[in-house]
């Protein structure tokens, strides 16, 4: 069983930084696509960035130039760092575990394709002010 932790959310004024951090715990990590995701209230959860276990990264465009996905798969932790920061990015943010490889798979569109288990932390709120 896999299970996420995500810490680092906070209240910042626009044009801020924040850096989000998610432990992982059982085995598998360097092998997993990892992912951030967010949700404001009243809105589907979004994709924001991507991390596959070869390395391939992808970004959604609203946040590409402003935030970073990085991987450490020694301490099994993913990060994402956030600057320039806007109000409409005001979310619930949450780490996504994609592990279990069932066909090609791929990074695209800040998503991980081909795998059958997905694992979801509890969430981060990160509060943007203007």
């Amino acid at each position: 069983q896999v299970r996420l932790v995500e810490s680092g959310g906070g209240s910042v004024q626009a044009g801020g930084s924040l850096r989000l951090t998610c432990v992982a715990s059982g085995y598998g990590f360097r092998d997993f696509c990892m992912a951030w995701f967010r949700q404001s209230p009243g809105k589907e959860r979004e994709s924001v960035a991507a991390y596959g276990s070869g390395g391939t990264i992808s970004y959604a465009d609203s946040v590409k130039g402003r935030f970073t996905i990085s991987r450490d798969n020694d301490k099994k932790t993913l990060y994402l760092e956030m600057n320039s920061l806007k109000p409409e990015d005001t979310a619930m943010y949450y780490c996504k575990a994609s592990a279990n490889v069932v066909s090609f798979p791929k990074v695209e569109g800040a998503q991980c394709y081909g795998y059958s288990r997905i694992y979801w932390g509890e969430g981060a709120l990160v509060t943007v002010s203007s």
